[in-house]
């Protein structure tokens, strides 16, 4: 009962659903199937930071139909955070910053532009394999969590666009 009540209270004030899927709504799911998502430069990270937000967003493969496309550019920075005395590296910091912009596709103007920044780290171990493991292992964590970001701020604006139900 007190359910039912709250429900009739959240419509009455404007509240609708941000991934609705109810004809006629512009829940964030119709939209993020409309956007193409450009190859990304970074090796290794620009191409998980895509593939991420690929399948985040259920994003359209084809640009043909796609109305808005998303470009990304990457900046990535790794600092030596933990020295022993004889100035060995044990742990890394892994930064990367995302500048995104999503234009329309029949346009080409830009309806938003963000920059998304994350922070991850590794350690240091005997083994170079097992290094470059927790190395990449960084750079996918961080590209996850940029993807993440990036999807939430594409569907916050839409949602504050006007016409937007």
């Amino acid at each position: 009962m007190i359910a039912l009540a709250l429900t009739a209270l959240l419509g009455g004030c404007g509240f609708h659903p941000l991934y609705s899927t109810e004809p006629g709504e512009s829940g964030a799911r119709q939209i993020y199937a409309s956007v193409y998502v450009d190859p990304i430069a970074g090796e290794r990270v620009g191409y998980e930071l895509r593939n991420a937000l690929i399948d985040n967003l259920e994003a359209t493969s084809k640009p043909t139909q796609a109305a808005y496309r998303l470009k990304v550019t990457l900046d990535q920075y790794v600092q030596g955070i933990a020295v022993q005395n004889n100035a060995t590296v044990t742990r890394y910091n892994y930064t990367l910053n995302a500048n995104y912009e999503l234009s329309d596709m029949h346009t080409n103007k830009v309806v938003k532009t963000g920059i998304e920044r994350t922070l991850s780290a590794y350690d240091v171990v005997t083994s170079p394999y097992a290094t470059l493991v927790a190395q990449e292992d960084a750079q996918k964590r961080g590209a996850t969590d940029i993807a993440y970001r990036i999807q939430i701020d594409i569907a916050a604006y839409f949602s504050r666009r006007p016409g937007a139900k």
